[in-house]
């Protein structure tokens, strides 16, 4: 019983991580425009996302321009767009996966092939909180390298925006439900041990 709330716990966290990564792959604030030196009143403020940019005016209009060329943007975002969406579609594939071999549903009932379904969603659940996670550390670095550049002028400097935060959370969120579903199907391996030992 404590293992199907175990693998339900992870599910949920599971499926809260992938709308986490879903959003920040969206979200235009990965990069936000720093200020810093004389512009800290402006009356724009810039933002860059994986599929657009957009700027923000201070009377509270967005406009945004979607990216139109793929092979016109730099590769570190063409990467980071292939990795984040790898992210979402492995874990969509996680949760079908872990849906069909957790214990509270009808898939192969009473099969051995359970405990193996969970255990490859939870794995799936890992896979993709990494690919999110290097995806956002990568931006991250970026962002500050090009922070701290002595060579840039003050106005071309941007900060981690919001998304990078999410993703973050997102990642730790899909980490924590593969840690979940992985002791569920340890407890499941346990009990099938301990009752075959206990017919012995």
């Amino acid at each position: 019983m404590a293992s199907m709330a175990v693998q339900l716990l992870g599910f949920f966290l599971g499926l809260l991580g992938f709308g986490g990564t879903v959003v920040a792959t969206v979200l235009p604030q990965w990069r936000s425009n720093a200020y810093v030196g004389s512009n800290i009143i402006t009356a724009t403020g810039y933002m860059k996302g994986l599929w657009m940019e957009c700027v923000w005016h201070s009377t509270g209009i967005y406009q945004c321009e979607v990216y139109r060329s793929l092979l016109s943007l730099p590769q570190d975002l063409q990467a980071a767009r292939a990795l984040m969406v790898l992210s979402c579609v492995t874990s969509v594939l996680a949760s079908l996966v872990s849906a069909m071999g957790m214990k509270c549903t009808r898939f192969a009932r009473g099969s051995s092939l359970k405990s193996p379904l969970v255990l490859s969603g939870g794995i799936c659940f890992l896979c993709a909180g990494l690919l999110c996670l290097v995806t956002v550390s990568w931006t991250t670095n970026d962002v500050v390298m090009e922070f701290y550049n002595p060579f840039l002028s003050n106005g071309m400097k941007y900060e981690i925006g919001l998304a990078v935060y999410l993703g973050y959370a997102s990642a730790s969120t899909e980490g924590t439900t593969s840690e979940s579903i992985l002791f569920a199907v340890t407890n499941m391996l346990m009990d099938n041990n301990c009752s075959a030992m206990s017919l012995l």
